[in-house]
């Protein structure tokens, strides 16, 4: 028992240090830039020596999410949305793709995964600034079909002006409590075979319940709270969502590739022997078995997509609103417009968001674990 408890303290004594420079040098700077965004940090004087800050408690959140001029960074936010909804399905789904055309041991594997794994190793700047020549309106990617006798294209890939799928934002909240209820029954249905009573008491009756209250109350509240404003999905977004999809598919063909290649070659021939073919084996024996994999290719991803800053930057500058980002918004609003206070409190939003991803995927490792 002595000796048990003297190795728990010489552990502790020995992970101290770090738990000191994580408490201050994270959640001691979380906590500050916290603080700083309830606070009135900006103008004139907010590079003074001694700049004044007055506790203003949630109001810039609120100017954030209702104010007149702050419309630039709620279609910011919605734009992160599609970046992440479209960096995933296309990255995932295109790694997912080229990981099983690899997995069928073509000639020259090592040299198209190298090919296809090449554009993780260049930086965002020099991607985007390729991306930006590849995309531009009278070059690049526009003027192909006039190699083969055909007029060239005039679609404006990072500066259009159009908007599809468009919304009220009034209505923000129904959606989300509607997406909410799609996405739990869906969950539910899929479990229902396995395990009908877990499916019904955790995915399908949340999901029901969740979708009637958006249908009969979840419009009453934004209505009095948010203003009338239309947002949607801004066509000049597709150049970067592109240029994304193809940094990051040869990251997420490595991920499947090595889950593949891990999988016993006896269990694909017993597959194979029970009469099932190429496709039947990887949809219901390889892709359910990298699970794992594919969750923490979403939650990589998800985290990325909420950061994304340099490429954005490369392709089409810090001004162009089509394109915007709430990374780039807080860059803009707390360096180039000394407004501190409201810069933090874009970089809270994002970090409560970037939190949604990641702590019920922490919590469900843990009780894995403790289950284990």
């Amino acid at each position: 028992m002595r000796e048990a408890s003297l190795d728990r303290l010489k552990a502790f004594l020995t992970l101290l240090p770090s738990i000191i420079l994580v408490a201050v040098f994270v959640y001691g700077f979380i906590g500050n830039t916290i603080w700083i965004s309830m606070t009135d940090w900006g103008g004139t004087g907010a590079l003074a020596l001694d700049p004044q800050k007055n506790f203003i408690g949630l109001d810039n959140y609120v100017d954030l999410f209702n104010g007149f001029l702050s419309g630039g960074f709620r279609q910011d936010l919605v734009n992160a949305v599609y970046y992440s909804v479209m960096l995933l399905a296309g990255a995932i789904g295109l790694g997912m793709f080229i990981a099983i055309l690899l997995d069928q041991k073509p000639k020259g594997e090592d040299i198209l995964r190298t090919i296809f794994l090449y554009p993780m190793s260049l930086s965002f700047i020099v991607s985007g600034t390729i991306w930006r020549w590849l995309l531009a309106p009278q070059g690049g990617v526009n003027v192909l079909p006039t190699y083969f006798g055909f007029d060239a294209l005039d679609f404006q890939w990072t500066s259009s002006t159009k908007a599809i799928l468009e919304f009220n934002w009034q209505n923000i909240v129904q959606i989300l409590l509607y997406l909410a209820a799609f996405i739990l029954i869906l969950i539910g249905l899929f479990l229902l075979k396995g395990n009908p009573q877990k499916a019904v008491k955790r995915w399908l009756g949340p999901g029901v319940i969740i979708g009637a209250f958006a249908w009969l109350g979840g419009s009453l509240l934004p209505q009095a709270l948010f203003m009338e404003e239309m947002h949607g999905f801004n066509l000049a977004t597709l150049g970067i969502i592109i240029a994304t999809v193809w940094q990051y598919a040869g990251y997420t063909m490595a991920l499947y590739l090595a889950g593949f290649n891990g999988i016993s070659q006896d269990l694909r021939d017993a597959a194979m022997l029970d009469g099932a073919s190429s496709t039947a084996y990887y949809r219901h024996v390889a892709i359910p078995m990298l699970k794992p994999i594919t969750i923490s290719a979403v939650i990589i991803l998800s985290h990325i997509s909420l950061k994304m800053f340099d490429i954005i930057f490369a392709m089409t500058g810090p001004d162009n609103a089509q394109t915007g980002h709430p990374a780039l918004n807080m860059y803009m609003t707390t360096f180039r417009a000394n407004d501190f206070a409201r810069g933090a409190a874009i970089a809270i939003v994002l970090f409560l968001v970037a939190g949604t991803f990641i702590v019920p995927y922490v919590i469900s490792q843990y009780k894995q674990r403790r289950r284990g």
